[in-house]
């Protein structure tokens, strides 16, 4: 936006400040003092939402109508533009998504532990695929809400997820999704009423725009029950499971 700073630059004040892993909301009367920088005001920048996480602020703005994302240093001095990357996981740092209404909207719920965690998943992404292997050992320890988001680039994952949400109980469609490509020729040849069809289309269509409204761009995307975007192999980390 600004291009004040190029992103080499931005990895080098990375490099030497170094990221908190912690995330806080700023204050209402902390935004009001940084929207008194001449450059805010000249842009006429609202700041909607800021947060700290530690080395730099984290800023969600309306420039005239247009959202955007920028990056403040501490004292207020630096505004940085571009994508800033995360040295310690190579993941761009962003603030954290605003998950209120979402929840109760998913596909079903995986797991029965108190973690909880946001899924959008491509039935042919095999990467997708490759996390989902791995959730049988940690279904005890989290409750992840699965969202279809299939991808334009595989032809067959709209089938298949329609197919998954139409089994009758959750246990079923858990099942339907480990299975995804055994199920091609069953999902490709199903026979729906068009009450059903127009119901399962208008919640898959639902969960896409969740999606989208919450920036993802690829799957498996992950969200934590704060909005924070997490690393899949990550958070197998967390619970001891080294991903091969």
């Amino acid at each position: 936006m600004f291009g004040l700073v190029k992103k080499v630059l931005i990895s080098l004040v990375l490099l030497s400040f170094g990221l908190n892993a912690s995330t806080k909301e700023v204050s209402k009367v902390e935004i009001t003092q940084m929207e008194q920088l001449e450059l805010f005001k000249k842009a006429q920048i609202k700041i909607i939402k800021a947060f700290d996480i530690g080395s730099l602020y984290i800023l969600t703005i309306d420039v005239q109508g247009n959202k955007d994302e920028i990056y403040l240093t501490k004292d207020k001095k630096l505004i940085l533009s571009g994508d800033v990357i995360d040295v310690n996981n190579g993941m761009k740092v962003s603030a954290p998504v605003d998950l209120t209404g979402v929840r109760g909207k998913e596909a079903f719920v995986f797991g029965n532990g108190k973690d909880e965690y946001f899924l959008f998943t491509d039935p042919e992404c095999p990467y997708c695929k490759k996390f989902e292997s791995y959730l049988p050992q940690i279904k005890d320890k989290v409750k992840i809400r699965v969202f279809y988001f299939p991808l334009e680039s595989h032809e067959n994952a709209k089938d298949l997820s329609l197919y998954v949400m139409s089994q009758k109980t959750t246990a079923q469609k858990i099942d339907a999704m480990f299975d995804a490509s055994e199920n091609l020729d069953k999902a490709k040849n199903a026979k729906y009423s068009q009450a059903q069809l127009t119901k399962l289309e208008k919640h898959l269509e639902e969960q896409v725009q969740i999606g989208m409204n919450l920036n993802v761009q690829g799957t498996p995307t992950i969200f934590d029950k704060n909005g924070n975007n997490i690393v899949w192999v990550h958070m197998l980390e967390k619970y001891g499971i080294e991903v091969r």
